[in-house]
């Protein structure tokens, strides 16, 4: 493999064709980007796409533009605007990171894989990613991208997740002390615009002469995986109570845990034999039921609906919609729905 070759190759690809995204500093620029907005943007692509995390981070950084603004947001309003995102205890780690950085660091990010690795939260990946793009470090950046153009480059024969290691250790082989941020945005660029997950675009690629994947005949069969493991599934009841006044009963989620410091309906656990129990007295009815996949179970709730008033946290029901993670508001829009039948009928 001409690894000299394919770094040129790839780089002067990345010059020309570079996607414009808003945390990325242009190829060969001197200055580099905010390492906040950076991490940012790393935080929130873990578990989404581009397109679908880019208005989250303009609403981000126009309402916090600073890690400093971040670290002194109320937790709740943070966690609001992160529904749709994923994970809610990543939103937790990363103002945990923000706080840390403006109380530890006085507000400048470290600019070394080490010392970002020390911020709570950051993990390799992140860290190497704002290392290499926002400072300009030699850092290893590998993501799902990545390992996608390895295991066809190279042609491993070892299905995820077992290849890791060894597509990690083959990206090593790419990164010197040129241009390294540059070098990982233009990897992470060619498998999400030409070495595709599905239908690679080889015709377009600029490393194609170098690909054994390619040479296979069957370059999109890479990286083989390992069967998928069913997810699990779990069921449960959300219980929607209104007062008749156009308000609805939410309650806070304990801090930990899934969800954990979202504002959530009433809820039963989440598990094989779920607890019935509803959270106080009164003429409950079934308004049908609602599905929601999670990354690790899928999930059933039952959705039971009441009039009635009790010690609840009782918010007006837009109000309710626009701060409910997604799988209460599937239940909220059942339950309304429901009532709106009814009516009707």
């Amino acid at each position: 493999m001409d690894i000299p070759a394919i770094r040129a190759a790839l780089l002067t690809w990345y010059d020309a064709r570079a996607r414009t995204l808003p945390w990325r500093a242009p190829p060969g620029a001197r200055t580099r980007t905010d390492p906040y907005r950076v991490w940012l943007s790393e935080v929130m692509l873990q578990q989404t796409t581009v397109p679908h995390a880019t208005p989250y981070f303009h609403a981000f950084t126009g309402r916090w533009p600073t890690v400093a603004d971040l670290a002194g947001a109320d937790d709740g309003e943070v966690m609001a605007a992160w529904a749709g995102l994923g994970y809610y205890a990543r939103a937790r780690n990363m103002l945990k990171a923000a706080r840390a950085v403006t109380a530890d660091h006085g507000g400048v990010f470290p600019d070394t894989e080490a010392g970002l690795l020390a911020l709570p939260g950051v993990g390799a990946y992140t860290a190497a990613a704002v290392a290499a793009i926002a400072f300009d470090r030699p850092a290893n950046v590998v993501d799902g991208n990545v390992e996608r153009v390895m295991a066809r480059l190279f042609a491993v024969q070892t299905p995820l997740p077992k290849a890791r290691p060894e597509l990690k250790r083959l990206a090593a082989g790419f990164v010197t002390e040129a241009r390294p941020g540059d070098w990982a945005q233009a990897l992470m660029d060619l498998g999400a615009t030409v070495c595709r997950p599905k239908s690679p675009v080889c015709d377009a690629c600029p490393v194609a002469f170098g690909c054994e994947g390619l040479k296979t005949g069957d370059p999109a069969r890479y990286p083989l995986k390992a069967k998928k493991a069913q997810r699990p599934r779990r069921s449960g009841f959300a219980w929607v109570l209104s007062d008749g006044a156009g308000r609805v009963a939410l309650v806070r989620r304990p801090d930990s845990g899934l969800l954990g410091g979202m504002m959530g309906l009433p809820t039963s656990d989440w598990s094989d034999t779920p607890d019935p129990t509803p959270p106080m007295a009164a003429d409950w009815t079934e308004a049908g039921a609602v599905e929601h996949v999670f990354t690790h179970f899928s999930l059933t709730l039952t959705v039971m609906t009441a009039r009635g008033r009790g010690d609840f946290d009782w918010r007006p029901v837009q109000e309710a919609r626009d701060i409910l993670p997604t799988v209460f508001k599937k239940a909220l829009e059942r339950a309304l729905a429901q009532a709106g039948a009814e009516k009707a009928g």
